[in-house]
């Protein structure tokens, strides 16, 4: 019997259709951006108080693993012995030389409240650094070193990025200094929990633990991102990669190195998603756009005469198909410059012109449920109470809502209605008191579903209702 050599089927497609020679040479990337790419160390004396940056963390990790695990760049090393270095006293990343006079780029997880920052050159030499400044909510900082004629990258456009196009990666996973990745773009502009300002590109690159803020190349060499974050279940490369666009990075740069903070646009408005249900009750064709769940008293927003319910589907001649769109692109607008939102309202498509604010410090909302002492039950299967004065005036509410006590099997629970919401209007109408409450909820249609909005945690939350008989 002949001996028969068994081929996989996808490798003699590849061969036969001379596919090998299609894929990419990164070799001259790397040879001519390698110099550019840095290790970044920073020293702390207390534990670290960063928020993970890793969106899962892995089961059953031992004490001294957790924290290795929460950021690219935080997690212990070896010492001479192979002895595990003190929880917290080191966090390794990766950045790159954005100025031939020491500008270097990171993110702000890899040196937030360091006592030390040390940028390891590719050269091997190793300079302490000054940080210009960083800003959290991009998680991007700048830093300073003393050295002249570095080698730098070059910046390219994100906005060009194609999905499937390929990408590569240089950083420091797990403190191997100049580690090359590739893979594809997966997906852009994602929005991520605590990522409000940052459109991500999504891509399936290795990223490890020590990739955090090292750059993102596209195929003609130049930086389009800093790598920042990714999902992981094992605490390792999964396929899922995050990195900050370079237009987002480069405006937060400017920023700081011209006043040393970042000042972003405001509408004033507090948005979610449009769901299928919801876009239903509205009276459109398809969910799209951002829902207006609150407008902030004396923004831009009220003064521009958007309300509560408003779906905005257009800033500044940008299509908004997701919610998580929107602030981006508000936040990178300039103080003061007059801008354009086009948005629905009750199936009536409206144009206002409006003057983007100061983005205020962020306040931290928290609602009492406190029991009251006035409440009834209704068709939804929703037990509510009225409000005294005391106790909206410490949940900082208006002269509506009625606050739900108990939730039983019923419409109100398919809805998403939960225990200490605030039901503050019915379908545009406001819920002024429990007797309001009860008249709107017996008027209600069967079978068409009617926005709810709610207040939960301080923050409003529209819920699509719907009662089947």
């Amino acid at each position: 019997m002949l001996n028969k050599k068994v081929w996989p089927i996808g490798l003699l497609l590849l061969l036969s259709e001379g596919v090998w020679a299609q894929l990419p040479d990164f070799t001259e990337m790397v040879e001519k951006n390698g110099g550019a790419i840095v290790n970044i160390s920073s020293s702390h004396n207390a534990p670290d108080k960063n928020a993970p940056q890793m969106q899962q963390l892995p089961e059953g990790l031992p004490p001294e693993m957790e924290e290795f695990f929460k950021h690219f760049g935080q997690g212990q090393g070896q010492g001479p012995n192979g002895d595990l270095v003190p929880r917290n006293s080191k966090a390794l990343g990766s950045g790159f030389i954005l100025s031939s006079d020491g500008y270097v780029l990171t993110n702000h997880h890899v040196v937030d409240d360091a006592q030390e920052i040390v940028v390891k050159l590719a050269d091997r030499r190793e300079v302490v650094a000054k940080l210009i400044g960083s800003d959290p909510s991009t998680d991007i900082a700048v830093l300073k070193i003393k050295a002249e004629n570095l080698p730098v990258v070059s910046i390219g456009d994100p906005n060009k990025l194609k999905v499937g196009e390929w990408v590569l990666a240089i950083g420091s996973p797990f403190g191997f200094d100049q580690s090359v990745t590739a893979g594809i773009v997966s997906a852009k502009g994602r929005s991520l929990p605590g990522g409000n300002y940052v459109p991500f590109i999504q891509t399936d690159v290795a990223i490890n633990p020590g990739n955090s803020g090292g750059p993102l190349f596209n195929m003609e060499g130049k930086v389009v991102g800093i790598n920042s974050q990714i999902y992981s279940q094992s605490g390792g490369y999964m396929g899922l990669s995050f990195a900050i666009p370079m237009d987002v990075v480069m405006n937060v740069v400017e920023q700081i190195k011209a006043k040393g903070k970042v000042s972003r646009g405001w509408l004033g408005v507090q948005i979610q998603d449009v769901t299928r249900e919801l876009a239903e009750s509205f009276g459109m064709s398809k969910p799209q756009g951002a829902l207006v769940a609150k407008v902030i008293p004396d923004s831009p927003a009220e003064k521009a005469g958007l309300q509560i319910g408003d779906v905005i589907v257009e800033f500044n001649g940008h299509i908004i198909e997701t919610s998580g769109e929107l602030p981006p692109m508000v936040g990178m607008t300039p103080i003061d410059q007059a801008s354009e939102i086009k948005f629905i309202r009750q199936g009536d498509k409206k144009t206002v012109p409006i003057k983007i604010g100061l983005l205020p410090e962020e306040a931290q909302l928290a609602a009492d449920t406190a029991a009251p002492k006035v409440k009834s039950s209704n068709r939804l299967g929703v037990t509510v109470a009225n409000i005294n004065d005391e106790q909206r005036e410490q949940m900082k509410l208006t002269q509506n809502g009625v606050l739900v006590q108990d939730v039983s099997k019923g419409p109100g629970l398919e809805a998403g209605i939960q225990r200490g919401d605030i039901i503050l209007r019915i379908q545009n109408t406001v819920v002024d008191d429990v007797t309001e409450f009860e008249k709107i909820v017996k008027n209600l249609p069967v079978g068409k579903s009617v926005a709810l909005l709610v207040q939960r945690r301080g923050s409003p939350v529209f819920l699509a209702l719907k009662i089947d008989k």
